[in-house]
This record gives C-alpha cells, structure tokens and sequence, in this order.
C-alpha cells in the first residue's frame, strides 16, 4: 500500500510539471487550493529578490463586468495575475533593443477553471522571436526566469 501511494504521489508531481505551449503562452497545472499555490507563487517570485508591482483581480472583474456587456459565463473559479520586473534581465533586455520596454513588467497569471477547483493554472506571456541576438538572449534569460519561478512553485 505505502508502494502504491509512493507512485501515485510521483505521478502526480509529473503531472504537476506537465507544460503547454501556443504562439502566445505557456501554461502549466498542478493541484492544491488556490490560496497556497498563489501564497507559494508570490514566495517565489520574492524568494528571487523580485518585488509585484501589481496584482490583477481578472477573475473579479470578469464577474463584475460580464453583465454590463451581456455575458454572465463564468469564465474562472479564482483568477489572478501578479507583475513584477527584475532590474537586471530588464536592462540587459531593452539595452539589447530600447522598443522591448512593452515586455516589462513580467507577469504569471495563476487560476482555477469552475469546473475543476483543484487544478491550479500557472501561466505567462511566451517572449517573441526576435532577429537581433543580443535581444534573444535577453528574451531567453525571461523565459527562464518565469519558467523557473513556475517549476519552483509547482514543485512545493
């Protein structure tokens, strides 16, 4: 039985690092109650040194505007989208290219779906392609950095 709950527990935490990609975002879930994975999200962020600047009740405002433009779908159970910059892979971004300032700050959206409150999503915007290297670089460092701050709170 302890074998049995030892491979379940190991399943899961696979699943928890299960990433997907598009054109524009990369998601990946885990399972927990939102509050933790946010509060474990926002120790991870400031665990790099990082400070949010700002934090997005989507969540709140969809349900708050939905029926001023005709839409009552619930569209999140809880959602929530953290910004915050880091000086150092910011500069080395818009040295690289001044016009890359529309990449800052960094956000990690963090929701649950109504249909499935224990699944906690962990997002963000995927850096685009560039052709100058030195901006790719920098691209990739940010990439890095949201990736790694994700795979941190997903392994908790």
């Amino acid at each position: 039985m302890r074998h049995a709950k030892f491979l379940l527990g190991m399943l899961l935490g696979l699943l928890s690092l299960a990433a997907q990609a598009d054109e524009f975002g990369v998601v990946y879930q885990t399972r927990g109650s939102f509050a933790d994975v946010r509060n474990v999200l926002v120790a991870s962020i400031e665990g790099k040194g990082l400070k949010i600047n700002h934090s997005n009740f989507i969540g709140d405002m969809l349900e708050r505007t939905g029926p001023a433009v005709g839409r009552t779908t619930r569209i999140y159970g809880q959602a929530e989208q953290l910004e915050f910059c880091s000086a150092d892979i910011s500069r080395a971004m818009m040295e690289a290219d001044p016009h890359a300032i529309v990449m800052c700050p960094y956000s990690i959206a963090v929701y649950t779906l109504p249909q499935d409150p224990g699944v906690v999503y962990l997002a963000y915007r995927k850096p685009g392609p560039t052709a100058n290297p030195k901006l790719a670089k920098a691209l990739e460092r940010v990439n890095r950095l949201l990736a790694g701050i994700i795979k941190e709170t997903v392994e908790f």
